[in-house]
């Protein structure tokens, strides 16, 4: 009776642990499109609204769902006077507090850090076109991470299950 329990913890959470991998497939996309969408409003807020990019940040941040209306707010935040940081410094901080919160890889970082050197730091229209590449090269991936979802979710969970399987296999 002992070892039936036990089979079934093990199998439980090899399924759980599969299920957990195959969420990230399914949330990354999903962070993807919230945040190409929220540059899509910082270019507006500061080609249309003429907002000061901290105010920008907040109101966007506000939009958002966690972990990106953490980041965001958090970015504002460090540009207010109480920190005084740089935009750069600033969104690269907020990076470095919340993307491991997120589901999302290196690569959309990198276009963020990217993003973050040059915001505040020239004219609203290079500011413009420099957002709207971070968006584009954001929907690239975003397109990547829609195909890892389609390969990888349903054998994630798959997988989860027959490792489980297996490991009682193995031990019993």
């Amino acid at each position: 009776m002992l070892k039936l329990v036990g089979a079934l913890l093990v199998i439980g959470a090899g399924t759980l642990a599969g299920f957990y991998q195959a969420q990230q497939f399914a949330v990354r996309p999903r962070q993807l499109r919230e945040l190409i969408l929220a540059l899509q409003r910082l270019e507006t807020e500061i080609s249309y609204g003429f907002t000061p990019l901290p105010d920008a940040l907040e109101r966007i941040s506000a939009s958002l769902r966690d972990p990106l209306k953490s980041l965001f707010a958090q970015a504002a935040q460090y540009m207010r006077p109480d920190y005084g940081l740089s935009a750069e410094d600033s969104i690269r901080k907020a990076l470095e507090d919340y993307w491991k919160r997120t589901s999302m890889r290196n690569a959309e970082r990198e276009v963020m850090e990217q993003l973050g050197g040059v915001l505040g730091t020239s004219d609203r229209q290079d500011q413009m076109k420099h957002i709207a590449l971070a968006a584009q090269q954001l929907k690239h991936e975003e397109e990547a991470a829609r195909d890892d979802q389609a390969k990888y979710e349903k054998m994630s969970k798959s997988l989860g299950l027959l490792i489980g399987a297996l490991i009682v296999i193995l031990i019993f």
